[in-house]
């Protein structure tokens, strides 16, 4: 297929378009990022600079596309103007969306957040209900970034609504590759009490793009969410024994675990619908001390 991946210069675009292009479809990778005048390296994608709050942009990336992989943002909430994260992530996913309806487009993938139920940069603090947590989790949303991303998923249940686009939500948790899995996860790897919102769990950029891939080439109808993360904790512990130590009774343990060191996601309904079946591990990075292998390669090496 021709796949758009928008936010191709960021993390998770960089590897999506890798994943989606190995996967052997025709990807025009589109960033805000300024292109390179040089003649491209052999297997570059098509690449497009675009500024898809701006609707013209988004329709001009969209034209003969048969499926949109939708990864720009503003990655969180706390270092640009709240109105500037709001605006810039919920006007993209909108133009996006409006142009892949107008024009065709069988397939949206919308890369969302696991901050969708708010307890992530809330300005009143709270808890998730449970953990681990799942799809069906409440959406209580504080912040810029996660209702903007909360409403891009209402975008997707009204483009099912008024077309036959399909539509697929991922709500990836933290990000990871070989050039940042030391500098946040080493402090969790080396001290469970270096807590996270998110309940320890993270998941790993090339499985996330092969989940991405996943979405791209499936044929499920109207709109599924999905959570992504890796099956283990940062630390491989015990969850329901580090839940109690730090958060008492406060959180509820939503039980059966599928693991001793089960995640603070749940991704059975990935597992389930999707066919995604995570291969890495913090560790496969990682040493018990929580300092980066030696000779460990990828797409971020030495970042």
């Amino acid at each position: 297929m021709k796949v758009v991946v928008t936010g191709s210069a960021g993390k998770v675009g960089k590897a999506a378009v890798a994943a989606v292009a190995a996967a052997g479809h025709e990807v025009r990778a589109v960033d805000v990022a300024p292109p390179v005048f040089e003649r491209p390296d052999p297997g570059d994608p098509e690449y497009v600079q675009a500024d898809l709050t701006d609707a013209g942009d988004a329709y001009a990336v969209t034209r003969d596309a048969e499926a949109v992989v939708h990864a720009a943002a503003l990655p969180e909430p706390t270092h640009n103007p709240p109105h500037v994260v709001f605006r810039n992530n919920l006007m993209g996913v909108f133009n996006m969306v409006e142009a892949a309806v107008r024009l065709g487009v069988g397939r949206f993938v919308n890369i969302s957040s696991e901050t969708v139920p708010g307890f992530f940069f809330p300005e009143r603090g709270f808890l998730p209900d449970y953990v681990p947590m799942d799809e069906d989790h409440p959406i209580r949303p504080q912040d810029p970034y996660a209702t903007a991303k909360h409403f891009g998923e209402q975008i997707m249940d009204a483009a099912v609504r008024r077309s036959d686009i399909r539509c697929i939500s991922i709500r990836p948790s933290w990000v990871q590759h070989e050039g940042n899995y030391e500098r946040n996860l080493g402090p969790q790897v080396r001290d469970a009490s270096e807590l996270s919102p998110n309940f320890w769990s993270y998941i790993d950029v090339y499985d996330l793009a092969d989940a991405i891939v996943l979405a791209v080439a499936c044929d499920l109808p109207g709109h599924e969410v999905f959570y992504i993360a890796s099956p283990d904790n940062v630390g491989n512990r015990d969850f329901e024994e580090v839940v109690r130590e730090y958060y008492g009774d406060k959180v509820e343990i939503k039980k059966p675990l599928s693991r001793r060191d089960a995640s603070g996601i749940s991704i059975e309904k990935a597992r389930r619908m999707l066919g995604y079946d995570p291969q890495r591990t913090w560790s496969d990075y990682l040493d018990e001390n929580g300092k980066l292998k030696p000779g460990v390669q990828g797409l971020f090496s030495g970042l």
